[in-house]
């Protein structure tokens, strides 16, 4: 039987998943679809924009295979900012795309902060950093440094933008992608001419912009992927935003992605610039909606990283099984995950991972707890600067892979002394992509986020008091010393 269905295409930093939806939520089919990011230096990251699009074809006809793609009314692009792709007047690439990780545009962030100032860049973008990995840093950097393939550029574009060509022939870019371009100004919705002059482009060479869930175009004839011609693409702000719409944030629902990395997503009543220069402000899942959106690049990767050299290699559930025997707090030891720099809500790149209160009576499920534990504390940190930004915080819905450890969501729900909920989906930053054309097409898309359980804090709860303000003491003595 013929329903309608919408579907999400999640562009991600080394794979592109899709899924398709139903109006009730109800999964109908998923896709992924990997590749191998380019490294040749340090601080160089790029890849063939092509592979972008090669994934996305093979990921939404993985999603597709069970379902008869006619009935599909929108597909909504969402993913990674920052990832610049440099096309041509025909639509063909001029060079690889610079990933969102590549560092090599230093100088030219410095640039940019002492021609504008850093009080006229934060107020424009939100960002509480200007940082090389900026698309406005990378543009500067490729018109200094290759100066042919500069200007043969016609279109400088995120690379969802690019998929959204692929599919429709029209060049447009979600304004919930843009905040950190360096070069679009939250407070109008525009582009910020002024540092397009100063960058040696102006917006015809630049997408137009749509808001979230806006129609970017349709699917052109022949286009390539499995999707019929006439199809509505949408135009989506970044990953965790609609990973937030697919978890049901908002009302004081905030979502917490504890994967390799930890990110926050936090919906604001309006625009609110965090004036201690500790959490971004980007674009929500609404025209004119506003998120703080605090990260850290070490979680779910320590506690990987600690499995796979010093666990043999055991499985998360024997590792689960392994903490669950220790007490909250793990007999005093106490780690700070700072293992690949700290950005919130302390920023200090050259951080790095501290282990205290080590005795010879920690074992193997000691440690694993403590990681757990940690990133728990991290967590409660960010959101407990959240709060002092005016931010009401009841609860939280957890992404992640660690949303699959019953434990890992026990400890967090009784660090934060909060309710921790996990969805029926695991995909939910493709549900929130797929929510967006359905909303578009005039679907109520309330009923298509269901939740699987809700984790409430227990006696434990009480337990965690103390280790947390000695975890945020020993912040405050360490990190300075990391130069």
């Amino acid at each position: 039987m013929s329903e309608k269905l919408y579907a999400g295409l999640d562009i991600g930093t080394t794979a592109v998943k899709a899924a398709v939806f139903n109006a009730e939520g109800t999964a109908r089919g998923y896709g992924l679809a990997e590749y191998t990011l380019l490294t040749p230096e340090p601080g160089i990251v790029e890849l063939n924009p092509e592979c972008y699009w090669e994934a996305a074809k093979k990921a939404l006809a993985q999603a597709a295979a069970k379902v008869n793609v006619s009935d599909i009314a929108a597909v909504t692009v969402t993913g990674q900012a920052e990832t610049l792709v440099f096309l041509d007047k025909t639509g063909k690439s001029v060079r690889n795309a610079v990933v969102w990780m590549d560092s090599r545009a230093v100088d030219e962030a410095k640039e940019l902060t002492e021609k504008f100032g850093f009080d006229f860049l934060f107020r424009m973008s939100g960002q509480n950093e200007i940082l090389p990995c900026w698309p406005a840093c990378k543009i500067l950097h490729f018109r200094k440094h290759e100066p042919e393939n500069f200007a043969k550029t016609a279109c400088f574009m995120m690379v969802e933008d690019f998929i959204i060509r692929k599919l429709t022939g029209e060049p447009v870019s979600c304004r919930g992608l843009l905040p950190s371009t360096l070069y679009y100004d939250i407070r109008s919705g525009n582009y910020r001419n002024e540092v397009l002059d100063f960058m040696g482009t102006n917006a015809s060479r630049i997408p137009r912009l749509a808001d979230p869930g806006e129609v970017a175009g349709t699917v052109k004839p022949d286009n390539g992927s499995v999707l019929v011609s006439g199809t509505k693409v949408c135009a989506g702000p970044i990953d965790h935003v609609c990973g937030c719409l697919g978890t049901g944030g908002g009302n004081g629902i905030v979502t917490a992605t504890t994967g390799c990395t930890l990110a926050v997503t936090a919906p604001l009543p309006g625009l609110i610039y965090d004036e201690h220069l500790r959490l971004g402000t980007y674009h929500g899942a609404d025209p004119a909606s506003y998120v703080f959106l605090p990260w850290a690049p070490t979680a779910g990767m320590l506690l990987k990283h600690f499995r796979d050299e010093f666990c043999g290699g055991m499985s998360y559930e024997d590792f689960d099984r392994a903490a669950e025997s220790v007490k909250p707090g793990s007999d005093g030891l106490i780690l700070l995950p700072h293992c690949a720099g700290a950005v919130a809500p302390v920023c200090n790149p050259a951080a790095r991972g501290v282990a205290w209160g080590i005795t010879l009576a920690h074992k193997r499920g000691h440690w694993a707890r403590a990681i757990m534990e940690s990133v728990a504390y991290l967590l409660k940190d960010n959101i407990e600067s959240l709060r002092e930004l005016g931010v009401n915080i009841t609860g939280v819905r957890a992404l992640g892979g660690a949303s699959r450890s019953k434990l890992w969501m026990q400890i967090q729900s009784d660090v934060l002394n909060l309710p921790v909920g996990v969805t029926c989906c695991e995909e939910a930053t493709s549900l929130g992509a797929a929510m967006l054309g359905a909303r578009t097409c005039g679907e109520d898309i309330t009923k298509m986020v269901k939740i699987k359980m809700t984790y409430e804090p227990s006696a434990n709860a009480a337990c965690y008091k103390e280790p947390f303000a000695q975890y945020r003491k020993l912040n405050e003595l360490l990190l300075p010393t990391f130069k």
